[in-house]
């Protein structure tokens, strides 16, 4: 009973002993979220794959055989299909079939052409249009080597960032500067800054004779051309060409075809020729009555009106 008390009265509550061994009561852990593991670190091939050259060229990232649906797996939701452009001529139902076997199991599908005929043309175009239609990205290919390099390039960029590919914009006056002068292609940095730490600024070495340039250490007569047809370069603005006279026609009337600027011309010429005769024709006023005068006038009012005739025709 004393015992009871003691216990009661400390004001400690202990944990309750189990019945069994009179142990403390065991803690369970807490559950944790585990990070999503990134895929295979080898490309995934198939083994329909087996003989193709580009294994052989596939040397910076491992690889691997799988029995998966692609050719190639480069990535948690990307693939790829081999196509040769000589075997899609003798069996060109093959692409199609292989394509519905995806289904919609990969976000990015890729189609890597092996460009090994010479008139690619028309291939080329049937399969750009099955691409559209398939949601496939179409990538060609030249050679084994450069086909390898592209599955490792894919491989490679699985994890990366957006900003991996995305061009640094110049950030101060210096950089935006040695940026515009780079263009040409063989002008590089040093150049630039020699160009501007010779003249001074950006006009004076723009204004510079190709003499003056040819002076700057590093900078022979290729790049001496090509920066001074860069900066002198004339500025090439095409306009749209306006009519030069308007049609006017009835509703009823179809309308003719416009001349040539040629014919155009020629014909104006011979308005204003008539239009000049027809002027100096009525100029000319009888001084007397006679007969003869009168007879002159005659004629040349049917002169005259004869102009007006061939006037009114052309006008037509």
């Amino acid at each position: 009973m004393d015992g009871n008390r003691s216990e009661s009265g400390s004001g400690v509550n202990s944990p309750a002993p189990s019945a069994s061994s009179g142990q403390p009561k065991v803690q369970q852990p807490k559950p944790q979220t585990l990070v999503n593991r990134p895929g295979p670190s080898a490309i995934l091939v198939s083994t329909r794959q087996k003989g193709n050259p580009i294994l052989n060229h596939i040397k910076l990232l491992p690889w691997e055989y799988a029995d998966i649906p692609a050719d190639y797996v480069v990535g948690t939701t990307a693939c790829a299909l081999f196509l040769s452009l000589k075997y899609h001529r003798l069996h060109p139902e093959y692409i199609y079939s292989r394509v519905r076997l995806l289904a919609g199991k990969y976000n990015l599908r890729i189609v890597l052409v092996m460009v090994d005929i010479p008139n690619h043309e028309d291939s080329l175009k049937e399969l750009s249009k099955t691409s559209i239609i398939n949601n496939l990205t179409l990538m060609l290919c030249w050679s084994a080597p450069e086909a390898a390099h592209y599955l490792e390039l894919f491989k490679s960029s699985e994890h990366a960032q957006p900003t991996a590919i995305r061009t640094q914009q110049a950030q101060s006056y210096k950089e935006s500067l040695v940026e515009f002068v780079t263009v040409p292609r063989s002008i590089n940095k040093s150049d630039a800054a020699s160009l501007i730490s010779t003249f001074g600024s950006l006009q004076n070495a723009v204004n510079a004779q190709p003499e003056q340039i040819s002076a700057v250490p590093g900078w022979g007569g290729k790049k001496v051309q090509q920066w001074c047809n860069a900066v002198r370069e004339d500025f090439r603005v095409e306009t749209a060409k306006k009519s030069s006279a308007t049609n006017t026609r009835l509703p009823s009337q179809p309308q003719q075809p416009t001349a040539q600027p040629q014919e155009q011309d020629m014909y104006e010429d011979e308005e204003e020729m008539l239009r000049s005769a027809l002027a100096e024709s009525r100029a000319r006023e009888p001084a007397a009555a006679t007969a003869n005068d009168r007879q002159e006038k005659a004629q040349e009012e049917e002169m005259s009106e004869g102009i007006a005739v061939a006037l009114a025709k052309l006008r037509e």
